[in-house]
């Protein structure tokens, strides 16, 4: 036949591929989501997410050098206290479990860039994101003690905060208190497109946070909308944000590309518990290649404008770039 335009041209050869690829990755841009426990020499496995651990301080250490050794130069600290009550105090203690370990890891190491993930509902006895009024979460008594949390990471060490919660006007609370107390150079990357999702469950075993009564539908956004989403992004860069997250990813990836598009800032995707807990479950079974299909799902958050990636694989995606397998 005489065809002048053939796409399958540039589709010849390993080399030719890479050098016409659309989507370019690299380490720099992947974050690893890690559970910090109250306690001594723990490296517990989480039965809900095969492979991946809550550790105490004095052992994290080891999995940090490894992230780092892998080419991942980013964290995310979730705290898991021993004690929780109504009003989330553990959250803004100066020595809670966040602090303690942003300290360590700050002096150990000073390279790695500590990232905090700022709510209430891993610290609450009732493990609702915010102080509660009878059966409803309080969004405007919430903003103080978010930015309160928020300015306690900050003085620990942490490089970054990023706000969880879905209150109302958070953004512009936490980035008031930064600039008040001289921080004005930290960035918030704010979870402003936080979906309410099944997708949670394995997180929440993990970090003990599921609420004792009801759900959190009335702050986190119905999965049916995609406009609300814009707009929650569009109100976070107003008030302050410096980057923009979409939460989940693997099913939101149209939301990813909506806000890239709507915001001028970085867009980061989260990919949660349940869709690691996913590919972990039918990898052991022999249904799917993990390592296949860690790469695609990893370059369809890319595809779809994610500047950074959340995701409990980083480690493994590190490797999987250097080997030239996704990138």
């Amino acid at each position: 036949m005489n065809l002048t335009i053939r796409p399958r041209r540039l589709r010849y050869g390993e080399n030719l591929r890479k050098m016409v690829r659309e989507t370019r990755v690299d380490a720099s841009s992947l974050i690893y989501p890690i559970f910090i426990k109250e306690g001594t020499a723990i490296t517990e496995e989480i039965p809900t997410m095969p492979g991946q651990y809550r550790y105490s301080v004095d052992t994290m250490g080891k999995k940090l050098e490894q992230l780092l050794d892998a080419g991942v130069q980013s964290v995310m600290f979730f705290g898991i206290p021993d004690q929780k009550d109504e009003a989330g105090s553990g959250a803004y203690d100066e020595n809670g479990i966040v602090q303690k370990a942003l300290r360590q890891a700050k002096k150990d190491f000073p390279d790695l860039y500590l990232i905090t993930d700022v709510c209430m509902c891993e610290y609450t006895s009732h493990g609702h994101c915010g102080l509660l009024c009878g059966h409803e979460v309080d969004n405007d008594a919430t903003l103080k003690l978010l930015a309160q949390t928020a300015l306690s990471h900050v003085q620990a060490g942490a490089d970054m905060v990023a706000p969880s919660d879905m209150m109302d006007g958070r953004v512009a609370a936490i980035r008031a208190l930064l600039d008040q107390n001289g921080y004005i150079n930290t960035p918030v990357m704010s979870y402003a497109v936080k979906y309410a999702s099944a997708f949670y469950g394995p997180f929440r075993d993990a970090a003990g946070s599921a609420p004792a009564f009801g759900d959190r539908k009335s702050y986190q956004m119905d999965y049916h909308n995609s406009r609300e989403g814009i707009k929650e992004a569009l109100l976070d860069v107003q008030e302050g944000a410096d980057i923009i997250m979409v939460k989940p990813a693997m099913s939101y990836l149209d939301m990813v590309a909506k806000i890239k598009d709507a915001v001028s800032v970085p867009v980061a995707s989260y990919s949660v518990s349940g869709e690691y807990a996913m590919i972990k479950a039918a990898a052991q079974a022999g249904y799917i290649d993990e390592e296949k299909i860690v790469c695609e799902t990893a370059a369809s958050v890319f595809r779809a404008g994610c500047d950074i990636y959340l995701t409990y694989y980083a480690q493994e995606i590190a490797r999987y770039m250097k080997e030239g397998k996704i990138g």
